[in-house]
């Protein structure tokens, strides 16, 4: 078995708390994500299902222009190629992880 602590994720993605699998000997990759209220992710999209996992907080997830409310506990799947974007509407610092299941992410930027 091999472990790795959070703490050194975060440090090694620079604070973003990104873990590619394929440095781990993983098949799984995620973001483990501290946001700020009112600060969160821009409009991107993956080749895949992303899995959200939000475990403190109140985020606002907008997938393809619809905007829904998620709550801690709260497990959401985007679907493959959606456009979608989220942001922290807590009044503290929201938790959650961003599963992506392949070893190495793909994300392509909303360009305005």
């Amino acid at each position: 078995m091999k472990t790795v602590q959070i703490a050194e994720v975060i440090a090694a993605s620079g604070g973003a708390g990104r873990f590619e699998g394929k440095d781990h000997g993983s098949p799984v990759s995620f973001f483990y994500v501290t946001s700020a209220p009112g600060k969160g992710a821009r409009k991107h999209r993956h080749p895949y299902v992303e899995t959200f996992v939000i475990i403190d907080g109140e985020i606002d997830v907008t997938v393809d222009g619809e905007t829904e409310r998620m709550s801690s506990g709260t497990v959401a799947m985007i679907p493959a190629g959606a456009w979608h974007e989220f942001t922290n509407r807590s009044d503290h610092n929201a938790l959650m992880v961003n599963i992506h299941p392949v070893d190495t992410m793909i994300q392509e930027n909303w360009v305005d």
